[in-house]
């Protein structure tokens, strides 16, 4: 029920071993906004930096050392700032946190990173820009406080849009890869586990944040490290070289240790629905790091392409707009 006049909207009261919680989605403020701005930007280079550590290592490789890496960075904060993980005998929340290792860490991560060694780099930027549907779809039905609105529908409609003038017909080519019909379906298939996943996230219980985070990248590396070796063996970091070491670094500290933190934080205040918003934007910031740090022509679509993606946000959050004093 909307409390009247209210910011907040509650969603779920658990009452557990006598202690009693209100969990409330928040109107999208000047934080979350300026948080999926920040994690458009370091997700926007996510994909220079996949492309430099395939250089050096296999996939699936790349999706096991940037999460245990993370894991282990978010294990130790957690520690420091006195957070514990979740109990043995908490099942319901060690289930929501086993869907987050999967979906939003595991399998997307992987997924995409064997489709980027068979598919045009600007069809992986237009398959992010779908997230926000899959999202949508699923938050209809799964999440009670996220209705399917004409508005986020035509704001959904208008950001993909402005992904597909950004990267152009370009991205639709075909590269010539044997597997690219596969690849191509894995780059979806990222897309829509990212989506699971941030419903997965949003009916967590409640947890403190870098704890969920931590066990999340937790359970995801216990998977996905032995499969990597399995598959592909020992990696040789001397062997790979420094820039794909650097690059496997960047990926594990910023767009899966702090990212993580940072969408939780997000999914749990504004919902996911807001959070799938900077999937939009992540394309815009891959070409603005291509023209300023490797020196690529800007494309002349790039402001009609700036202007439907910000005419896409507005539109997705024009109610919240509309309400507030």
């Amino acid at each position: 029920t909307r409390r009247a006049g209210g910011d907040l909207w509650p969603v779920l009261v658990r009452c557990e071993v006598g202690v009693l919680a209100l969990v409330t989605v928040q109107r999208p403020g000047l934080v979350n906004w300026l948080l999926v701005i920040f994690l458009s930007v370091i997700w926007g280079a996510s994909f220079m930096n996949v492309k430099i550590a395939l250089t050096g290592f296999g996939p699936v490789t790349i999706a096991a050392c940037r999460i245990a890496l993370a894991a282990v960075a978010l294990l130790v904060l957690a520690r420091a700032i006195g957070q514990r993980l979740p109990g043995v005998g908490e099942r319901r929340i060690w289930a929501h946190v086993l869907g987050m290792a999967v979906f939003s860490n595991a399998l997307p991560f992987m997924l995409l990173s064997w489709g980027q060694l068979h598919v045009a780099s600007g069809f992986a930027g237009i398959s992010m820009s779908v997230v926000p549907l899959f999202t949508l779809l699923l938050g209809a039905r799964f999440l009670p406080d996220a209705r399917l609105t004409t508005a986020r529908l035509l704001g959904v409609g208008l950001g993909i849009a402005g992904v597909i003038v950004l990267i152009g017909p370009k991205a639709f080519t075909a590269s010539g890869a044997d597997l690219e019909g596969v690849a191509r379906l894995a780059c979806l298939g990222s897309t829509l586990s990212y989506a699971i996943g941030s419903i997965t996230t949003r009916r967590c219980p409640p947890v403190p944040l870098v704890a969920l985070s931590a066990s999340a990248l937790l359970v995801a590396a216990v998977a996905m490290v032995p499969l990597a070796l399995a598959v592909e063996g020992v990696p040789d970091f001397a062997a790979a070289g420094l820039r794909a070491c650097l690059s496997l670094a960047y990926l594990g500290l910023l767009p899966t240790a702090l990212a993580t933190v940072l969408l939780v934080r997000v999914i749990q205040s504004a919902g996911p629905n807001f959070l799938s918003m900077s999937n939009y934007q992540v394309p815009v910031w891959s070409v603005i790091f291509g023209s300023v740090l490797l020196g690529e022509r800007l494309p002349a679509s790039f402001l009609a392409a700036l202007g439907l993606i910000l005419a896409g946000l507005a539109v997705s959050n024009a109610p919240a707009f509309r309400r507030r004093p």
